[in-house]
């Protein structure tokens, strides 16, 4: 599990970057970009459990993630309905990881000892404000999800690296 996490950290963090660099494509494009992710995220969430035996708070968002991306993917109607309906979706999304961000932060620190937990905490706390920020301000998220969606696959990107390299099988 060490490798894939850190294979799919890397492959998170290069997709991040791609969506900072092109915004308005992303925005165009994240109905199937953000689905993609989202169900590569629950897949693996859902193989990581099962494998461990841990059947808790990340084995049930990993499979809300998966049940989110078939549905997004069964249903995506007219264009503009999926990319409203996308807005409403990520920030629900957005909040809900960074939940699960700060619990597992939690984690971290009581199994390792480490002061990674820290940087966990922050970023699932950003995580959870910028879910917040999309409720109240849906336009503004319309014109900025490419760099938002990207600094969030970064961070997860990097915690799942660290969740690779400090949680060793």
């Amino acid at each position: 599990m060490t490798v894939l996490f850190i294979i799919l950290g890397i492959l998170m963090v290069m997709g991040g970057f791609s969506c900072i660099f092109t915004p308005l494509l992303t925005f165009m494009q994240t109905g199937y970009f953000v689905v993609i992710l989202i169900l590569a995220f629950g897949i693996i969430g859902i193989i990581r459990a099962i494998v461990e035996k841990r059947f808790g708070v990340n084995f049930v968002f990993s499979i809300l993630s998966v049940i989110l991306g078939i549905v997004m993917l069964a249903f995506p109607g007219s264009l503009l309905l999926a990319e409203g309906v996308m807005l409403i979706m990520t920030a629900i999304w957005f909040v809900l990881m960074g939940i699960v961000t700060i619990i597992n932060a939690v984690t971290v620190t009581k199994k390792t000892g480490s002061k990674i937990w820290i940087l966990q905490l922050i970023f699932g706390i950003l995580a959870v404000l910028v879910g917040i920020y999309s409720f109240f301000q849906p336009m503004l998220m319309a014109l900025s999800l490419g760099t938002l969606v990207g600094i969030f696959f970064i961070e997860t990107g990097f915690t799942l690296m660290f969740s690779g390299v400090i949680v060793r099988d």
